[in-house]
Formats: structure tokens, sequence, C-alpha cells
């Protein structure tokens, strides 16, 4: 029995229906954009293993960082005491993230990062004796599966078995080209009433969406919007942190900055899991009281464990140098060439880039479910020929690690060019 059927026999897979799916790949090795299965078979992995492995697999930076740190202090409880490298990755982060973060709250995943932020937000009225307890967030959005994060999440598929056991969100439009005026209206009725704590969006890109894109001076008057009426405004910058569009930050594009930011994914490289929720002074002040009982009670037992601060810390460093810096700016000028190429294609309806980010949609005659016919026909095209794309719906996006060599950057587009002939 080999691996793939040993994983049938005993895994449940998220995002997976187990009586439609076969034997998986099973993946044993890993180098810079390939994968390799247990049959020898090469992929390019072509959306960074879902956005988190910028640097490449087996990254020999990032691993002796882990291996020098495991030998020294692999984990001590966050609760009561600290370490050197958390100290030292908040000093970091505190160079790169915008001026008016102040307070990090480390944690274990992009979910675990928003429900951190939300309570966060939601507990500072509380503490002040005012009652707001609604969230705003975009149409589609997608912000993880714990009940917080799933709540203002849009894609109802994902929390339509959910709905009474959630938190009061109410979402407004995405701000895409055209529609700028009606969601901004939306937001500005809304955050009137006093009754909202928050408004969560994933900046400039909303990427389980298909990777919608918006513009920054548009996502600047929102948080104005919100910033005059007190409404704490949450960037969920787990997809598009570290690099993705071009900046360090999806935020770096504004001029306004947020109140609070969600951070994971390629935070540690794609090697352990990790996460952080900044804050603003304001923010955290709002739990500074003589009533221990207004102290913020949430935490992980694997908060801040220094491996993953270590790993954070050399994946931060890899990212500032000029030779990563410039592998973004290759890919990006690749994907603007073969925009210019695909844009043309008959069935290509539209198409979008920002930073590493490329994503086209594919023309259909009715709506594609989200994992419908036309997408999974497409995600299995893309495993055969051995490149690693994940469609959403009749969206195909491409997010690849940096290190992605241009010949291999050209296999993918040319994969995806008879993808769209195929279907």
């Amino acid at each position: 029995m080999n691996l793939s059927e040993k994983d049938q026999l005993y895994n449940w897979h998220p995002y997976t229906q187990h009586k439609s799916i076969g034997l998986l790949p099973a993946i044993v090795k890993g180098e810079g954009a390939l994968l390799w299965d247990e049959n020898g078979k090469e992929y390019i992995d072509a959306i960074a293993s879902w956005w988190v492995n910028p640097f490449g697999h087996s990254n020999k930076i990032i691993a002796d960082a882990i291996y020098q740190q495991l030998t020294t202090l692999e984990h001590v409880l966050f609760g009561g005491f600290t370490h050197n490298k958390a100290v030292e990755l908040s000093e970091k982060l505190m160079t790169i993230l915008p001026n008016n973060q102040k307070k990090i709250f480390y944690s274990d995943n992009g979910s675990t990062a928003v429900e951190v932020a939300l309570k966060g937000a939601l507990q500072y009225f509380y503490n002040k004796g005012e009652k707001r307890t609604k969230v705003i967030a975009f149409e589609d959005a997608f912000h993880g599966d714990t009940f917080g994060a799933m709540a203002a999440s849009g894609i109802t598929f994902y929390t339509e078995a959910f709905q009474g056991s959630l938190l009061e969100v109410v979402r407004i439009p995405v701000p895409t080209t055209g529609n700028e005026a009606r969601s901004l209206k939306a937001l500005q009725d809304l955050v009137a009433t006093k009754e909202y704590a928050a408004f969560i969006f994933e900046p400039l890109v909303q990427g389980a969406a298909g990777m919608v894109m918006y513009a920054p001076e548009v996502l600047d008057q929102m948080l104005t919007i919100c910033q005059k009426q007190q409404v704490f405004t949450i960037a969920d910058e787990v997809m598009t942190g570290f690099g993705k569009t071009g900046k360090t930050f999806a935020t770096d594009y504004l001029v306004n900055k947020p109140d609070i930011m969600c951070l994971s994914k390629a935070l540690t490289g794609g090697t352990i899991p990790m996460a952080i929720t900044t804050f603003t002074q304001e923010v955290f002040d709002g739990f500074y009281n003589d009533d221990v009982n207004k102290a913020l009670f949430h935490g992980h037992t694997f908060t801040a464990n220094p491996t993953g601060c270590a790993a954070a810390l050399a994946s931060i460093d890899l990212l500032q140098t000029a030779a990563m810096q410039n592998n973004i700016a290759r890919i990006h000028a690749n994907h603007l060439a073969f925009e210019t190429k695909i844009k043309t294609h008959p069935k290509v309806t539209t198409t979008r880039v920002l930073g590493v980010i490329f994503a086209l949609e594919i023309q259909t005659e009715a709506n594609e479910s989200y994992y419908g016919t036309m997408r999974n026909k497409l995600y299995n095209f893309f495993i055969e020929q051995g490149v690693i794309l994940r469609p959403v719906g009749n969206i195909v996006y491409i997010l690849p690690p940096y290190v992605m060599t241009d010949n291999e950057l050209e296999k993918v587009y040319t994969i995806v060019e008879k993808a769209i002939d195929m279907v």
C-alpha cells in the first residue's frame, strides 16, 4: 500500500468531499518552486502552497534558523514569560509595519489572528461600557474558519451550516471599479449608527473570492469614514502580507493606516504555523486597567513559539534582500507580459495583476460554482500537467514563490493557455 492509499484510510482533508475524490498525490520532497510525489512526478507549485511559501521549499536559510533555535530553546509558555526571539521579532516587525502599530499579539494561524482582532475591537467597547456589538465586512470576503472569522466571511457555503451561531456582521459591496460610490454610501450609513465596533477587510485583493481587486484610493476614503466615527479598521493581510502585492504590506499603498492588522501565511516562509495581530496604542490602552477582568483573556498554547519566531526573523530578512525584491519585480513584469498576451483570448473576459498576483476569468455560459464542473476540470488538468493551481470557479490565479524561475513561470503560463483552450 503506497502513501496515497494509506492517506485515504486515515486522513480527513480540508475543503474536500471525500466521496467524490480519488487518491491524492503524496508529496515527499520540495526544493525551490518544485515538489515531487512518491512516484517521482514533478510539480511546479504555482500558488506557493496556499500562499505561504514565498522563498521556496526547503529553504536552507530558514531551516538553519529553525535548527539553531530548536537546539537552544524550542518552546516556552508565553503566559507569564517572554524570550529573546519574541522580543527580536516584535522589534523587527516594528521597523516594517505602519508606524501607528504599537502592540503585537501572537497566535497560530490566519483565522486566529482575525479572531484576536475581532475580540480586541469588540471588547474595547465592552470595557468602556459602550454597546457596539456589530462588525462590517465586504461581500464575498474570506477571513478564516473559526467562528468569528467565519462570521466575517461572506462566501455562504463556508458558513451556511452555522447561521444563527455567529457574530452579527453586515456586508457592504466591494468597491471595485464603478462600484465605489455605492460601497462608500453603504459604509457611511452603517458607521453613522454607532452600533459597529469594526470594519474588517482584505486590503486591495480579496483572495478566496478569486483575487478580486480594488483601488487604494477608495480604501483610504473608507478608513477615513470609519476613523471619524471611531469604528476600528482591521486589515486582514494574511494573504497580502510580506510582498505579495509588490509592497511589504498592501496597506503600504494607503495614506491612512488601519487600527489593527492580521498577519500569517508567509510570516514564517511556509515552515511553522504562526500568526500575529497588531494593534494601535489606543486599542491596547482600552485593556490597560486596574480591573483584571478588562484584560484580553485570549491565548494559545504555542503563542510566540520561539522556533516560529526564529523562522519569521529569517523570513523577513530574506524578504528584505535586494535579490528577493528583484524577484518580486521580475515576476510582476512577467505577469504583465502574460496579461498583455492572454487578455485578447476570446475565452478570457477579465485579467488583473498586482505584485506577484495574476488572475484571469474564463467566459462561461452560466454561473460557475466555487467547486463546480469547470473548476474541477481545470484543477485536474493542471495536476496532470504537473502544475499546482487551484481555480476559484472559472477564475484561474497564479501566486508563485518569489524564487520561481522565468522558465518555470513560462511553463505555468503555457499550461494555463492550454487549459483555456480545453474548456
